[in-house]
């Protein structure tokens, strides 16, 4: 089964499958399938045609995959331009939502610290 151009894999229940979509989580995936009444341990290929048009209707009516990318670069840019301080944080690339940064958030930073050795050198093998 195809949504939006990605494939929705047929060997995991439907729950779980749904959420190879970006902007669908287990939560979401759940009161789509409730609301296309589909049991959420059926599998992809289980499916008929008409429960699969179901679930692109409803999927078809949210914002998710592409267009909500773009609206999430364009909400960070947004706060970019306006110089608040999580578009500050965010330019610089740093932590946005109060994370301390003395020890954490090493890899965002830039700041990976590595484990002290010995200091003598490996003996290479000939």
């Amino acid at each position: 089964m195809r949504i939006l151009g990605i494939t929705i894999p047929n060997n995991k229940h439907l729950d779980i499958a749904l959420t190879s979509l970006y902007g669908i989580g287990i939560s979401r995936a759940r009161k789509i399938l409730e609301e296309a009444k589909i049991d959420s341990n059926l599998k992809g290929d289980k499916l008929t045609s008409e429960q699969e048009n179901t679930i692109r209707k409803i999927i078809e009516a949210m914002t998710i995959e592409g267009s909500l990318k773009r609206e999430i670069s364009s909400n960070i840019k947004r706060l970019k331009d306006i110089k608040t301080y999580r578009g500050v944080r965010h330019s610089r690339r740093l932590p946005v939502r109060g994370q301390r940064t003395k020890t954490n958030s090493r890899t965002v930073r830039g700041n990976v610290r590595r484990t002290m050795s010995s200091g003598k050198r490996k003996a290479e093998k000939t």
